[in-house]
């Protein structure tokens, strides 16, 4: 991971910071899942539209952080891996190194373990919750 992502060097899921709202905007539901559908096209170069983005857990990490995790329409793997190669490789064009430097697929809870690695407080909690409701 990019030195400059939340949880540097370790394993974590694409996200970001919440950005403030603009002079006299509020910070809602809308404005929130915005800001997800952006972080999810500059980190993994997939284009969705907020209104198609379910709010689906929210976390207290480290420090007292809150994460707001949201749940996009399913892709394929390969189209998954598609996008952020040219995601990736479109920031490396510009001379910025991408905040995510790799893209691993998850098929289970232990999965994680192999990564192998140091990994956000939040990643092991939010792939189990994901696999017990499926």
């Amino acid at each position: 991971m990019s030195p400059s992502t939340a949880a540097p060097g370790r394993w974590q899921l694409p996200g970001g910071s919440v950005e403030p709202p603009a002079e006299g905007a509020v910070l809602d539901d809308a404005a929130l899942a915005c800001q997800a559908a952006r972080e999810l096209a500059e980190e993994l170069g997939v284009a969705a539209a907020a209104e198609d983005l379910e709010l689906w857990v929210i976390t207290r990490g480290e420090n007292g952080s809150v994460g707001l995790t949201y749940m996009a329409p399913a892709l394929p793997e390969a189209t998954l891996r598609a996008h952020f190669t040219a995601a990736a490789a479109a920031e490396r064009g510009q001379g910025r190194e991408p905040e995510l430097d790799l893209f691993v697929p998850v098929g289970s809870p232990g999965e994680l373990a192999g990564l192998g690695g140091p990994q956000a407080d939040h990643l092991k909690p939010i792939v189990r919750r994901f696999f017990e409701q499926r």
